[in-house]
């Protein structure tokens, strides 16, 4: 039944995908965050495979606007894709690497697809809603979860996806509260109000819920930036402080132990482990230019370049995992993605600002910056380097600042293309004047 479901909606969202290829991006984004195949009883059919293909044939087939412009953090983010692929031949293990190399360069195509296909502000939100619905159905019905069970038990992802792990579905759920906010702000409907209201505590609980440590000092940064950049501080605070009390009460004393480990880390295996693989990825990042490629997460390079060569663990940290994977340049390029994201981000934090015409594109952009520094920080002790999420974020800032600097401009960013039409001449009346001279 459900598998049925699944291919009807991937079945006609392919068609209109070939006149509209927006609308095969947006599927592509559910189909890629989500992963509903997951839930169906063979999830080995190529479900985002048949997207992609469709929108990109929808891309030489429209009439729709396409700007195939590529402002700065996109232009970075090529730079990244490209220095990924002139490192690959220097892997320490290239057939290891391989099947990560392709996956990545399938997320960043469509990313690129998604930056020219995207163009008006209903583009922009119905992005943010593909997003916060693929993340909010993991948020509430995790946050149900941990309420039922009274925290007892971890909250985790889809299994055999990016956000598989419990750190790393709480990581992306917890960068998927501001854009709920953002989609709370911009209705008017008391309802969908309440019910986004709702969403953003239940994917709260459901992030601490999930027992990660990286994500609960995230969350805890992002609630910052938003108290200091929220207009009532004093109600804000009150409210962020009851209810971090309330809900740290409920928790078992299990999930309390776990996050004092966050003080005492030198007692705790897993964040020695962690260390040990950081080590591990300077050293490597250290003595060869290009990185190790990705599959470096083994006994034998390990024994050549980690203290302990025992002690083997994945790096759990974006930064360390790219500079281990790819280098100091991958990792400059991997940093300046961020940092021209965030600064389009603050642009529209600025600029469109005080209009009512580009007042969402502010508080969007505002929002955005929530996201990548819960990103920034969790990031630090989660391995999500190549999740598409982030990579979302900065399509909905550049795709949003280029609608913004369209406006500014007195242009209709909205506009759909002009299609040139041609008078056609009837053969007989053309015959008669051709008579008539």
């Amino acid at each position: 039944m459900r598998q049925g479901f699944l291919i009807l909606i991937v079945a006609v969202g392919s068609a209109w995908a070939l006149a509209h290829p927006y609308v095969g991006v947006l599927m592509w984004t559910w189909i890629s965050i989500m992963n509903p195949q997951l839930y169906t009883w063979d999830a080995t059919l190529p479900f985002a495979a048949i997207a992609a293909g469709a929108t990109l044939a929808g891309l030489l087939l429209t009439k729709d606007k396409r700007n195939f412009s590529l402002p700065p953090p996109s232009v970075a983010l090529l730079l990244f894709v490209l220095w990924i692929c002139i490192g690959y031949p220097f892997s320490f293990f290239p057939d290891g690497s391989t099947d990560m190399l392709i996956k990545v360069l399938k997320i960043n195509l469509m990313i690129f697809v998604t930056l020219f296909v995207l163009h008006s502000k209903t583009h922009i939100t119905a992005l943010v809603w593909v997003l916060v619905l693929s993340l909010g159905f993991f948020g509430v019905k995790g946050g149900i979860f941990t309420l039922a069970t009274g925290g007892s038990y971890r909250v985790w992802g889809p299994e055999g996806s990016f956000i598989g792990g419990n750190n790393e579905v709480a990581l992306a759920l917890i960068m998927g509260i501001p854009l709920i906010y953002f989609l709370r702000d911009q209705t008017k409907k008391i309802w969908q109000r309440h019910a986004l209201l709702a969403a953003m505590a239940l994917t709260a609980i459901a992030s601490i819920g999930s027992q990660s440590r990286g994500a609960f000092v995230a969350l805890a940064a992002m609630t910052a930036l938003l108290w200091l950049r929220g207009r009532q501080k004093l109600q804000f605070g009150t409210l962020m402080v009851i209810g971090g009390i309330l809900l740290m009460s409920f928790m078992p004393g299990a999930w309390h132990e776990r996050m004092n480990t966050i003080d005492n880390y030198q007692q705790d295996g897993s964040a020695m482990g962690r260390i040990n693989a950081w080590w591990m990825n300077w050293n490597i990042a250290c003595h060869n230019f290009f990185g190790g490629g990705f599959d470096i997460y083994n006994q034998a390079t390990f024994a050549m370049y980690a203290p302990n060569p025992q002690d083997l663990h994945v790096a759990h940290s974006i930064y360390f995992s790219v500079l281990g994977e790819h280098g100091f340049v991958g990792l400059a390029l991997f940093l300046t993605i961020g940092a021209l994201t965030w600064r389009s981000a603050n642009w529209l934090r600025k600029n469109a600002k005080g209009n009512a015409e580009t007042e969402w594109a502010a508080m969007l952009g505002g929002m955005c910056q929530v996201s990548l520094l819960g990103y920034a920080v969790g990031g630090a002790f989660l391995s999500l380097a190549y999740f598409d999420l982030p990579y979302d974020i900065m399509v909905l800032v550049v795709v949003a600042r280029r609608w913004v600097e369209h406006y500014q401009a007195g242009k209709n960013p909205d506009a759909a293309p002009q299609v040139k039409t041609y008078k056609v001449i009837n053969a007989k009346n053309s015959r008669k004047n051709l008579s008539s001279r």
